[in-house]
C-alpha cells in the first residue's frame, strides 16, 4: 500500500527545535553565532521611520523660499528637540528677529528652496526581536536576525490568540477532564502560564487578566466566548497578534473537550518549569500552530538538526479527529482500508478505523484527522 500522509500535531517530551528570529526590515544583530541566549534576551533590533510632519518654514519667518537656507540653524539629518530654533532671521540692526522653533523631538529631514516647506520626522520607533526560547545561536543572518536551536519538550495546539510570552507553568487542575474555577486563579498565578484543564470560559479569562496571568493553556473554548473576548468573529484570519492582555493556547478544539492525556501529563511533569508560548494560528496553506515550548538541559553536541518529515497514517499511530461528530477525540488507528468508501456527502473517500480512548471504534475519512506525533 502507498503511504498515506496527513496533517501532523506534535506532542513530545524531547525534540530539537530551530527557530528563526527575523526583523521586519534590515537592522542590527545583537548576538553572535555560538552565544547562549535566554528567551527574554533581545537578539536583533531595527528602527521604523517616525511620522513625517511638514512645516511651512518660510511663512513662519516671513521670507522668500529661495532665501530660506540663509536663515537655517540646523541642516538636514540633524537631531532636533521640541522648542529648538530651526531658523531665524537677522532682523533689523539685530532687532525684530523672526524665529521658527521645532514643534517636536525628532529629526530635521529636508527643506525645499522652492516651496519653503521643511519636513520634520518624529523619533524613530525601535523594533526589537527577543530570542523567544532559551537556546544557542546556530546561525546569524547579517542585518536580519538569527537562528536559535534548543532541546525542548514541545506541544502544538489547535488554536490560539495573543503573541509570544514566557512564564512558569502552573497546573490548576489534577485531571485532563477537570476545569479550573475562577476561585482557583489567585495572586500566585501572576506572571504564570496556567493550565486550566478541559475548558476555559470568558469569566476565567477576565479573572486571569485581572490577576496578571501571562498565558492560559486549555483543552477547549467556546467560539461565542472568543467572539465576546475579541468583539468580532475570528473567521479564517491569522491569529496571534491580538491585544487581549494574555496569550491563549487551545490544545484540543472548540467546546468543552478533555485535554489529551499525553498533553496533560507532559505539562504536569514540567510544572514549575519555564515555558515559552504563542497563539499564532493559520489553518490554510502554510499551517501555523500555537506552541508550548519547555526548554530542557542539553549538551551542544546533542543539537543535531533533525530533518522535517511528513506525518504518516500508520497502524497503531495516534490521531485526533478534527470534524464532527467526534471532533477533538483522540484515537489509535486499527485499520487503513485501501478501497474507497461512499460517505454521507455521496463522495468516495479513503477512510480509517480508529479505537478511541473510551474503547469505541469509529470509521473516519482520512481527511478528517490529523496525526499526533509523539
Amino acid at each position: 500500500m502507498a503511504q498515506a500522509y496527513s496533517a501532523g500535531l506534535t506532542v513530545t517530551e524531547n525534540i530539537v527545535l530551530k527557530k528563526e528570529r527575523i526583523l521586519p526590515l534590515k537592522g542590527k544583530v545583537l548576538v553572535k553565532k555560538g552565544d547562549k541566549v535566554k528567551a527574554e534576551d533581545f537578539v536583533a533590533e531595527t528602527f521604523l521611520p517616525g511620522k513625517v510632519m511638514p512645516m511651512k518654514l518660510a511663512n513662519a519667518l516671513g521670507v522668500l523660499p529661495a532665501t530660506l537656507n540663509e536663515h537655517l540653524k540646523v541642516k538636514p539629518g540633524d537631531k532636533i528637540k521640541k522648542g529648538q530654533i530651526l531658523a531665524q532671521t537677522s532682523g533689523f540692526l539685530g532687532l525684530f528677529k523672526s524665529t521658527a522653533r521645532s514643534p517636536l523631538d525628532g529629526e530635521f529631514e529636508s527643506v525645499s528652496a522652492h516651496t519653503g516647506q521643511a519636513l520634520l520626522r518624529e523619533p524613530r520607533i525601535p523594533i526589537q526581536v527577543r530570542a523567544f526560547i532559551d537556546g544557542i545561536v546556530v546561525d546569524v543572518i547579517p542585518d536580519e536576525g538569527v537562528v536559535i536551536e534548543n532541546k525542548s519538550a514541545y506541544v502544538q495546539g489547535i488554536f490560539g490568540l495573543g503573541n509570544e510570552t514566557t512564564g512558569l507553568l502552573k497546573m490548576l487542575v489534577s485531571a485532563p477532564d477537570s476545569s479550573a474555577k475562577t476561585a482557583d486563579i489567585t495572586d500566585d498565578c501572576k506572571d504564570k502560564l496556567i493550565v486550566v484543564g478541559s475548558t476555559c470560559d470568558l469569566t476565567t479569562i477576565e479573572k486571569a487578566k485581572e490577576v496578571g496571568v501571562r498565558g492560559i493553556i486549555t483543552g477547549g473554548i467556546s467560539d461565542t466566548d472568543i467572539k465576546e473576548l475579541l468583539g468580532y468573529d475570528i473567521g479564517v484570519a491569522i491569529t496571534g497578534h491580538e491585544e487581549i492582555g494574555l496569550t491563549l493556547v487551545v490544545t484540543e478544539g472548540f467546546g468543552k473537550i478533555s485535554m489529551a492525556r499525553k498533553t496533560f501529563e507532559l505539562l504536569q511533569k514540567f510544572e514549575g518549569k519555564k515555558a515559552s508560548i504563542h497563539g499564532r494560528t493559520q489553518i490554510r496553506a502554510g499551517v501555523i500552530r500555537p506552541e508550548i515550548i519547555v526548554p530542557l538541559d542539553f549538551d551542544e553536541d546533542e543539537l543535531v538538526a533533525q530533518k522535517p518529515r511528513m506525518s504518516t497514517l500508520d497502524i497503531g499511530g495516534m490521531i485526533r479527529i478534527i470534524r464532527e461528530p467526534n471532533f477533538g477525540k483522540i484515537g489509535r488507528i486499527i485499520k487503513l482500508p485501501e478501497s474507497l468508501v461512499v460517505v454521507e456527502s455521496e463522495t468516495k473517500v479513503r477512510i480509517l478505523e480508529a479505537e478511541l480512548e473510551d474503547g469505541q471504534t469509529v470509521t473516519v475519512p482520512r481527511a478528517n484527522v490529523e496525526v499526533i506525533e509523539l
